[in-house]
């Protein structure tokens, strides 16, 4: 049904996410927080010893068939958004192309399955955050664009002839103007408290604030009146009824000048609204009782405060590069549903012992290495149906190798093979010649484009749209 999750709360699938995204429900999912890899042709190991020993990953990208036959299907599906990959393939190299190819064609799935409310927040560092923010405002449209959120990662650095370089960056879209939000406060720094709340009385620490206006702020306005023997010479900077309400509930203090100010009670001011440079959240150090020893730990206390402003108690958070599970503990703390998707089955592992750890034997994770199967399509006819339509839209054209064919010739198939999480709706069919058919066999459409362009039987370097 759309708009619900066709998968249980606390569950850490294995595999790839692109086939898993595929088989979630549309508009089924709160929150989406990744943090994928970065394209910064760096090897990541965990250390011999450490919670996540056994997990790496080679952050390191190539371009190949499968990637230009997944730049074909963007070409189909967004044009925009083919030019962009193309533009940076340009400028930056044939790795950066690869590497925005595979986080296009899963993020188009993540827009799919947030809720209209929903927020997807994308962790990254300054390797491809450019690139990465062009691709977000293809994808997600430049009006949902939010902020790029700032985090210090580390306090120093020391990089030979450039600025050190100690933040990563998170870009934060949403898929509608209508989303969730959740105002977030930080706590006064002491010294902030010690230095202006230096006053005290019954109802707690205060500090004195104007109530008149001076000569900075312009020209004299109409607010001129005298209050108990008093005419400020700029006018006041409320109306009378206000000053005499505050007068009376005791909230005026007068100087030794005569001069009036108004007590702001560090009660009704509990923290500082939260700003788009995080610098109060460390890493996490190697002596932290959260460190897993995953090569690129996030720590936990910046993804609380992502789930608190974009989220609310009972909804769903998605992490699709879970690695070591740190959103989903978050998640769980903060009492939310969640759940995981990672490559590595140490996630698994991982996911059920930070579980244990911060909230003791509350509950089995479900770990699945399956795909779901959306249920949001509702009652769908039986797929070779579609025979004659998918025939005139495709001009008789078969959709791999591009070479007409009579009706007799063609046959339905399944564009993500209902092995791989595609369904029976009319949008995941198309018509294949036999030999394509039987080439393709259980594979990703990108796969048979791939070996078709590498033999030369289809012309071209990227895939073309149906009809061309």
């Amino acid at each position: 049904m759309k708009g619900r999750p066709n998968f249980r709360n606390r569950t850490v699938w294995t595999g790839d996410n692109l086939d898993i995204l595929r088989g979630i429900n549309s508009e089924s999912v709160e929150l989406i927080y990744l943090d994928p890899p970065f394209n910064s042709n760096r090897d990541y190991a965990a250390p011999i010893g450490s919670k996540a020993a056994g997990a790496a990953f080679k952050d390191t990208w190539t371009l190949d068939d499968v990637d230009e036959a997944w730049h074909g299907e963007i070409a189909e599906r967004d044009p925009g958004l083919y030019a962009i990959i193309g533009g940076a393939g340009l400028a930056h190299g044939a790795s950066m192309k690869s590497y925005l190819i595979m986080m296009a064609v899963r993020l188009l799935e993540m827009r799919r399955v947030l809720k209209p409310t929903g927020s997807l927040y994308l962790h990254c560092d300054p390797t491809a955050n450019a690139y990465l923010r062009t691709l977000m405002d293809a994808i997600f449209g430049a009006p949902q664009f939010r902020n790029e959120i700032v985090w210090r990662r580390t306090s120093s650095r020391n990089d030979a002839k450039r600025w050190g370089g100690v933040h990563d960056t998170i870009l934060f879209y949403t898929k509608t103007r209508d989303f969730n939000w959740n105002r977030t406060l930080s706590p006064h720094d002491p010294e902030y408290v010690r230095k202006f709340y230096r006053h005290k009385d019954k109802n707690g620490r205060y500090r004195l604030h104007e109530i008149i206006r001076t000569a900075s702020m312009g020209e004299r306005p109409n607010l001129a009146y005298e209050y108990k023997g008093y005419l400020p010479q700029w006018g006041w900077r409320k109306v009378r009824e206000k000053v005499e309400a505050l007068d009376e509930a005791g909230r005026l203090v007068w100087s030794d000048s005569g001069r009036p100010y108004v007590k702001r009670y560090l009660s009704e001011h509990p923290g500082t609204p939260i700003r788009d440079v995080v610098t109060d959240i460390p890493p996490v150090s190697g002596h932290a009782k959260e460190r897993t020893g995953y090569p690129t730990q996030k720590p936990l206390a910046l993804l609380e405060r992502i789930i608190k402003a974009s989220s609310n108690p009972g909804d769903m958070i998605l992490d699709p590069f879970c690695g070591c599970a740190t959103a989903l503990v978050a998640a769980e703390t903060q009492h939310r549903r969640w759940a995981g998707i990672d490559l590595s089955p140490l996630a698994v592992k991982l996911v059920r012992e930070r579980l244990y750890d911060h909230h003791g034997a509350f509950g089995q994770i479900i770990a699945r290495d399956d795909l779901p199967k959306r249920d949001d399509l509702g009652k769908l006819p039986n797929y070779r149906t579609h025979r004659h339509t998918l025939y005139g839209r495709q001009e008789g054209i078969c959709n791999g190798c591009l070479v007409h064919f009579p009706f007799r010739n063609l046959t339905v198939d399944h564009i993500v093979p209902q092995s791989k999480g595609g369904t029976d709706h009319e949008s995941n069919l198309q018509l294949l010649c036999g030999a394509c058919n039987s080439k393709k066999g259980e594979r990703p459409m990108e796969a048979l484009v791939a070996d078709l362009l590498a033999a030369g039987i289809r012309n071209g370097n990227v895939y073309r749209s149906i009809g061309q």
